[in-house]
């Protein structure tokens, strides 16, 4: 008998699910992310009312339409007069590679620096980075490419793509524009319209002045190489292989396509061969549906789920954790929507998630755990309202709580019941009820709060972060989907625990 045999199978790599220690609340030492801070790290908060004030044309294109559609198709336009085909389609050969895949990474400070360790070690060989959603924090600057793009991803070798996320078109996506498409026009105003179209156009942020010479000179200085560069089509783009056709839209900021994209992604969605959506703003993401309206009629998601245009994944970014929802359709396919949103940005808290039923519980994933989800916020308020004692929960008191409240088994194996105290956070922090309460507190109205003042205003700057990226490898037979986490641990930097992994047929 063979050595290896007598000591039997080696021990699986440690995760979230497998232990704290994986999921990063035992911290043996720092990451080296701290050494490739800038001097000044920015001082970025959500609390701020400049910030706020700053990313105020969400607000005003939910309050009095939204003028993406349209600033869209000047640029598109713009583009086609300069020559980029109409397909605004990038062709690879190669019919076996891999690529690295994370969403929402730019607010410039220790959390989205404290993925790029793992990053470069996991995504190792990979021919090509993309990023889904939100570029730039908080308003897609162009002056902020310098920090929060070019200098966090100078070591990553390939090419880098991306497709806008809402807070890229609060600049009415020039920056985007300029560093991803090379277009130096202004693609605005905005186009409203009426009586009343005054009160738009005065509350709407206009976009800064672009630097180009700054902006050519970070990109020298930081990826420079000539296997860093890249020609990005458009707002929105195809990358076809022989093997699998990745498609990239553009989901404005309220997350709907205008009419001339949506004819393009019919088009180039056409055909046996698969493929594979990286759109803004995902599909199915706390166990709801989010089709994706197309301007004249129809949805991104009744193409992805058409059997002749053999979709088998889509993956959109916007909300800053992971799920996975593997969508078993009538006619015997399985499409896995997938969010990640955790590139380097807050953390979306996932234990506001409620029990599955867009697809069975069993089969649903996130990361990070509702558990840790839920002791990490509580330690965060505990520290703001000043009261640990009645707020801090360790992890194993989190998931009890959490196992009580939504009826599941919550991970890791604990066997605790939750104490009073821990049930009476997890209703406050907005643990939704996966069956009938037993206790008064468990009414609380907490679910009908906006996430922002859950989420957006609790960031943090230390370990673990829980935050996330992709790494996806394609062959002609399969596409396999890895996701690892950054918790920012310096023990896990050289080899981060993959929290889930998928491998899909291609054949």
């Amino acid at each position: 008998m063979r050595a290896e045999e007598a000591a039997g199978p080696a021990p699986l790599p440690e995760n979230s699910r497998t232990s704290e220690g994986g999921a990063g609340w035992t911290c043996g030492k720092p990451g080296s992310f701290t050494d490739l801070l800038p001097e000044r790290v920015p001082d970025f908060s959500w609390r701020r009312p400049s910030v706020l004030w700053r990313s105020r044309n969400d607000v005003v294109a939910r309050l009095f339409g939204d003028p993406s559609d349209a600033i869209r198709r000047r640029c598109v336009g713009a583009l086609r007069e300069r020559g980029t085909p109409a397909a605004f389609t990038v062709h690879r050969s190669a019919p076996e590679f891999s690529f690295v895949l994370m969403g929402d990474t730019g607010e410039g400070d220790k959390s989205q620096y404290a993925v790029v360790p793992p990053l470069l070690h996991a995504a190792a060989g990979t021919d090509f980075m993309i990023i889904a959603s939100d570029v730039i924090y908080p308003t897609g600057d162009a002056g902020e490419y310098p920090e929060k793009f070019f200098r966090p991803y100078k070591d990553y070798p390939g090419p880098i793509f991306a497709v806008p996320g809402n807070h890229d078109w609060y600049d009415g996506l020039r920056g985007f524009m300029h560093v991803f498409c090379g277009l130096e026009e202004d693609c605005l105003p905005p186009p409203w319209q009426g009586p009343l179209a005054f009160v738009p156009r005065l509350l709407w942020r206009r976009p800064g002045t672009v630097d180009a010479r700054a902006l050519a000179d970070a990109r020298n200085l930081y990826r420079g190489a000539p296997g860093q560069q890249g020609s990005q089509p458009g707002p929105y783009w195809a990358i076809d292989t022989p093997s699998l056709r990745i498609i990239g839209i553009d989901t404005g900021i309220t997350g709907g396509i205008d009419r001339d994209q949506g004819e393009w992604l019919r088009e180039v969605s056409a055909g046996p061969k698969p493929k594979m959506l990286v759109t803004g703003k995902p599909i199915y993401v706390d166990n709801d549906h989010r089709p994706g309206e197309i301007e004249g009629g129809g949805t991104v998601d009744e193409i992805v789920q058409d059997p002749a245009h053999n979709f088998v994944a889509a993956i959109g970014g916007d909300i800053h954790n992971y799920q996975r929802y593997p969508m078993a359709l009538a006619d015997g396919r399985t499409i896995n929507y997938i969010v990640s949103g955790g590139g380097g940005a807050f953390m979306h808290a996932t234990h506001v998630i409620p029990r599955t039923t867009v697809v069975n519980e069993q089969r649903f994933r996130c990361y990070p755990l509702r558990g840790d989800s839920l002791s990490r916020y509580s330690r965060l308020y505990g520290r703001w309202l000043r009261m640990p004692g009645l707020f801090e929960l360790t992890p194993e008191e989190a998931t009890a709580a959490i196992e009580h409240r939504l009826g599941i088994k919550a991970g890791r194996g604990y066997a605790a019941e939750p104490s009073r105290r821990a049930r009476f956070v997890a209703a406050l922090l907005g643990v939704p009820r996966g069956r009938r309460p037993r206790a008064r507190f468990a009414r609380l109205p907490v679910r009908r709060l906006p996430q922002r003042f859950r989420s957006e205003m609790a960031d943090w700057d230390t370990p673990p972060f829980f935050k996330h990226f992709l790494r996806l490898d394609v062959t002609e037979a399969e596409l396999r989907i890895r996701v690892y986490a950054a918790t920012g641990c310096g023990d896990q930097e050289t080899d981060p625990p993959c929290e889930d992994e998928v491998t899909i047929p291609l054949r």
